[in-house]
């Protein structure tokens, strides 16, 4: 007997497709309209409206909040790109004992949460901390001169102490791959070291600096424990205006807007930074 036509069994790829589909959806695409659907829905209802974000964009408080964000995004981002490129220079040239500890721990750092560096920081230079009671030890003065972590430069530093790592990360997988030999030549050539670092390593360094330092910008956008932690009262971001909106004043359409704006303001900068990267070949 002649076998008739057999059926293929392949299953269509949009099948494969629709668990992780849906999956996105329901975790992340589903809260996301319901927080751009209260965005426009006034308390008083009423429908859609515009009135919320019309409230908050002439808010005083939504300003300052908005100004803060960006300019200790952009200071943190700053200086962990300097902080880390110095350190990761360190770690990847100069030899010293147990820098490949080193090396290793800046990867267990990354798994730390930003709350934890920000305690440690607080018991160190906090109103009660370490520094200040060695300070009031040895003056005999009634308190120290430490209170910098309350205000926005104490929180400037405990972002880049905590981000800094994010930066050396791609940084050393960089420098491993670096030709030792181009270093060797520029030596001989007679380049000193600031001339090596300049014309040698910092090229080849570009595009790691660009992933870590906009990976850096868009969580300090979105750091929200940090600011808690120190207990900055006149420090106001973003996402602290968001629980500030929702829980403390159950203004929810306000808190709403509030997070469209960060998530518009976040998604934008890594779009910019995925553009800018394809036209460089990063």
């Amino acid at each position: 007997p002649v076998p008739g036509p057999t059926r293929s069994r392949t299953v269509p790829a949009w099948v494969w497709a629709l668990p992780p589909v849906a999956v996105l959806a329901l975790a992340f695409l589903y809260p996301l309209a319901l927080v751009l659907q209260q965005s426009v829905t006034p308390d008083g209802g009423g429908g859609v409206s515009l009135d919320p974000y019309a409230d908050v964009f002439a808010s005083e408080v939504f300003r300052d909040a908005l100004t803060t964000t960006v300019w200790l995004a952009v200071g943190s981002t700053v200086g962990c790109l300097v902080l880390g490129f110095v350190l990761a220079l360190v770690i990847a040239f100069v030899p010293f004992p147990g820098g490949k500890a080193v090396a290793r721990f800046v990867d267990v750092f990354l798994s730390f949460p930003s709350f934890l560096i920000t305690l440690a920081l607080l018991f160190i230079y906090g109103s009660v901390g370490m520094a200040n009671g060695l300070w009031t030890d040895v003056t005999g003065a009634a308190e120290g001169p430490f209170h910098f972590l309350t205000t926005p430069w104490g929180v400037l530093l405990a972002e880049i102490t905590y981000f800094t790592p994010f930066v050396m990360r791609p940084l050393l997988a960089a420098f491993s791959q670096l030709d030792t030999g181009q270093l060797e030549v520029a030596s001989s050539l007679g380049a000193g070291p600031v001339r090596i670092i300049r014309q040698v390593i910092l090229p080849e360094a570009l595009p790691a600096l660009a992933a870590g330092g906009s990976l850096v910008l868009v969580m300090c956008l979105n750091e929200f424990g940090i600011v808690l932690f120190t207990g900055a009262k006149d420090v106001t971001t973003l996402p602290m205006l968001v629980y500030s909106k929702a829980i403390l004043e159950s203004d929810y359409p306000a808190a709403c807007v509030v997070a469209v704006v960060n998530i518009a303001i976040s998604v934008g900068l890594y779009s910019l930074y995925r553009v800018v990267s394809r036209r460089a070949g990063a």
